[in-house]
This record gives C-alpha cells, sequence and structure tokens, in this order.
C-alpha cells in the first residue's frame, strides 16, 4: 500500500491527455528491444539482499571460485525466503535449510564463537557458502560448467554428477539448477544496460486498460471482487496477461529479474517502494513504470488505479521482469499488497 502522503497522483479524468506519454513510452520500450544488450554482473543489487546478512553474504560468497556472493544470495532466498527460523516438512532447518545430519557433518563455526548452530544466521550462511565449495571440489574435474555441477551436486549429490559427467538428467536436479542460475541474475547489481523486457507493451496496454478502478486490498481483479485489485495484484495481472506469472506479493516481486538504474528504467519495469532502503523483504509497494517519471499504480483505500510520480522518498528500486526470473521465485502464500 502506499503512504497516504504520496496523494499527488494523476486524476482519472486527467488519464487521457497523459496517454500522448503513455505511448511513447510504451514504443519506446518496443523499440528499445531490438538493441538491448544484457549487462554483466558485479557485486549484489541494492537492497536485494536484506542489510544484516548482506556483508554475510558478500564475504562467504567468495569462498571458492565456483561461487558468487549472488548464487549464495539465489539459494538462501529459495531455501528460506531468509527466515531464519524457517522448518520445512523433512525437517530442513534455518535460514539455509540444513538437515541436521548434514549439519552435524558440514556446519561450521562461522562466527568463530565457539559453537555451530544451525539456526544462526552467522553460522548457517557459511556452513551454505563452505557446503557449496566443498561439492564444488569434489566435482571438479567432471566435464562441463562448474557451477552448474556444484548446484547438480547439492541437489543429488556428487555421486550423481560424476556419474553422468555433469548435471544429471534428473527433472528435478535440472529444474534446481536452471532456477538457481536464473534467479541469481535478481541478486547482482548489473554493469552495464539490463536487457529490454520483450513483454512491457502487453503488461502496460493491460494496466492503462484498468485506470479509474477502485482499489481493493487482496484484489486480483476476479468478477467476484468487482474487477479491483490492490497494488501487486495489478502488476501480477498485467504480467499474466502477456504469459507471465509473478508472485502474489510485492517483495517476492522484486526478484523477477536484473536491477535497472533510476537512469537506465523503461516502461514495463515494476518499481518498488520501502521504509527501509536496505531490505527487499520490507518492500510494501510496486507499480508499473510506463515512462516520464510516472508509474501505473493501485495506490492505497479509497483511491483508484491511477498514474504517480515514482520520485518519492521512499522509492526503493526497480526490477525488469523476465520469464525465466519469474519461473524461478519460490511461491510463498499471501494476499494484499504488502510484503
Amino acid at each position: 500500500m502506499r503512504r497516504l502522503w504520496v496523494v499527488g497522483g494523476i486524476s482519472f479524468g486527467a488519464c487521457l491527455c497523459f496517454l500522448a506519454l503513455l505511448v511513447v513510452g510504451t514504443y519506446s520500450a518496443a523499440a528499445g528491444i531490438a538493441t538491448g544488450v544484457g549487462g554483466r554482473a558485479g557485486g549484489l543489487a541494492k537492497g536485494a539482499v536484506p542489510g544484516k546478512y548482506q556483508s554475510l553474504v558478500q564475504k562467504w560468497g567468495n569462498l571458492c571460485p565456483t561461487l558468487s556472493p549472488a548464487l549464495l544470495a539465489a539459494q538462501l532466498y529459495s531455501e528460506s525466503g531468509w527466515n531464519p527460523g524457517a522448518v520445512s516438512p523433512a525437517d530442513a532447518r534455518g535460514i539455509a535449510q540444513f538437515i541436521p545430519g548434514t549439519w552435524a557433518t558440514h556446519g561450521i563455526d562461522g562466527d568463530g564463537d565457539g559453537d555451530r548452530d544451525i539456526w544462526d544466521p552467522n553460522d548457517a550462511i557459511p556452513s551454505a557458502a563452505s557446503y557449496d565449495c566443498e561439492l564444488a571440489r569434489y566435482v571438479s574435474k567432471v566435464p562441463g560448467d562448474p557451477v552448474k555441477n556444484m548446484l547438480a551436486a547439492y541437489n543429488a549429490g556428487p555421486g550423481a554428477v560424476k556419474q553422468y559427467g555433469g548435471v544429471p538428467p534428473y527433472r528435478e536436479t535440472e529444474g534446481y539448477v536452471k532456477t538457481i542460475t536464473n534467479l541469481a541474475k535478481s541478486f547482482e547489481a548489473p554493469i552495464g544496460r539490463v536487457a529490454p523486457s520483450q513483454q512491457a507493451a502487453g503488461a502496460i496496454y493491460f494496466a492503462q486498460k484498468q485506470l479509474g478502478t477502485p482499489y481493493l486490498w487482496g484484489g486480483n481483479g476476479t468478477p467476484e471482487q468487482g474487477g479491483r485489485f490492490d497494488c501487486s495484484g495489478l502488476t501480477k495481472a498485467a504480467y499474466e496477461s502477456v504469459g507471465i506469472d509473478l508472485p502474489r506479493v510485492a517483495n517476492d516481486q522484486y526478484n523477477a529479474g536484473p536491477h535497472p538504474s533510476r537512469g537506465e528504467l523503461l516502461p514495463g519495469d515494476l518499481v518498488f517502494f520501502s521504509d527501509d532502503l536496505t531490505n527487499s523483504r520490507e518492500i510494501r509497494h510496486v507499480g508499473l513504470y510506463v515512462g516520464g517519471g510516472y508509474m501505473i499504480n493501485a495506490p492505497f483505500t479509497g483511491a483508484v488505479i491511477r498514474f504517480d510520480k515514482i520520485d518519492t522518498p521512499d522509492y526503493f528500486g526497480a526490477t525488469r521482469v523476465t520469464k525465466d526470473g519469474a519461473e524461478a521465485l519460490p511461491r510463498r502464500e499471501g494476499v494484499g499488497d504488502t510484503a
């Protein structure tokens, strides 16, 4: 939900005179598709890793050449969503989701305080990195991509990687390798221009048709809800209209692709807002950028879907949605537009 002090939106009655900007922005995005060049990654994207874990991920993500901070972050996010108290049905525990038996063998005292605590991120995050690197060394002579082999060993065991001479032909393992390598891109700080979204124009077209619709917290646009949306319901539906399935809540949508800077925004990018600019898990609002410093968004109860400026003190950052990035995201329960 957008803070009530952000009320300088463009009213529905003024939308018609604003559509020229939208159309120009939309077709600028489409034109950029032909010339866009993907950027290389360097370090961690702003706020993608919660601030209290960023130094740990940055340090231990460089433990061995096969690992990177973004790759380690993708694993931790996929495993627990940064929840240090997470417990799975299989009794995997903590932020890194270690099974107690695996922890007994591979857990390390990451913070040097004399114990190995599966629930303590200061031990669990270093242990996840150490375990990755141990697996990488074990399969280092196997042909193929060493990063993919390491991830396959994590999922299927190093014996299977050796047996098949690379990523084993298991659907689960192939899916895991693809998921983590794609998800890692949302944690990387890109260097150079991020490739434009091929679905941007269609997503904007959908959102444009919702202008003037009253906001509804938890709204998904169903007939029973009168076609009303909240902020993340609107962005989810906009990208669903072009074949991309986003998670339901805003803070998970942030990881659906790489993160262009403010000066690199293109129409179709998701733009996010938070009271904590160091932690993407605290994101509470999302809109769809249309160009010229404006977004289409469902702001709050009592308002309608409308245009608003994005340059406010709570502006967090942006995501250029990709199909692979969206498919890599874990699906977590939740309704409503706040994370």
